[in-house]
């Protein structure tokens, strides 16, 4: 199968976002993005590349609270208690965007719960750009979430390594759910600059992630 791009290898954005649409793009998955901080960055990176609309669905640019609950399904209590830079925030945004993005009343309609017609890679931004601190969550915080479909017989090999990831000077901590056949891995970056800075850099760092998981979760 062609690559999307014959873009030469680098770890430029437009390298990474290369590199993940034609992984997906040969392992047969589509990728969906709600975003929060990055306010469409991320879907920005996706649509760069000739080719995109092959895996890229869209992104959810869900940046108030009240839109992460109705559009995207996050908990309103867990919004209200914990606001919306947590990793629990992340992982149902990555979720939600997965479903958003499935649609309906098209032959890939997955509405059962079975995702293996339309596999979708749900992917969520979260965080604190700044300037400044939010409450007690310092600028640069910021969760990132993968949701991973079909990929639970897999789930202690890719956990496993996923956690390597841990190594990287900017991943602070990283979390693992279990959503029926999907896994859904929640990064915690601790990123520096200003605001353009920190937006920037959590969608050079999902991509990064992202590359580096889907090449563990689909061999």
């Amino acid at each position: 199968m062609k690559n999307l791009s014959t873009f030469s290898a680098s770890t430029s954005v437009y390298s990474l976002a290369v590199s993940v649409l034609d992984q997906s793009l040969q392992q047969g998955l589509h990728i969906a993005a709600a975003e929060s901080l990055t306010g469409g960055l991320l879907a920005d990176a996706f649509v760069s590349v000739p080719g995109a609309s092959r895996v890229f669905c869209g992104s959810a640019v869900t940046y108030d609270i009240h839109a992460k609950a109705k559009i995207l399904g996050v908990n309103a209590h867990l919004l209200q208690t914990e606001g919306a830079v947590h990793p629990d925030v992340a992982m149902q945004m990555a979720v939600g965007a997965a479903r958003v993005y499935r649609g309906g009343g098209w032959s890939y309609d997955a509405s059962d719960g079975d995702a293996s017609c339309f596999p979708i890679v749900g992917l969520s931004t979260t965080g604190v750009a700044g300037p400044g601190s939010d409450g007690n969550k310092p600028a640069g915080l910021v969760y990132v979430g993968l949701c991973l479909p079909s990929v639970s017989n897999f789930h202690s090999d890719l956990v496993c390594k996923a956690r390597l990831e841990l190594k990287c000077e900017c991943v602070n901590n990283m979390w693992d759910y279990s959503d029926g056949n999907n896994i859904v891995l929640v990064f915690e970056l601790r990123l520096s600059g200003g605001r353009e800075e920190v937006r920037n850099a959590t969608v050079y760092n999902l991509l990064t992630l992202l590359n580096n998981v889907l090449s563990i979760a689909y061999l």
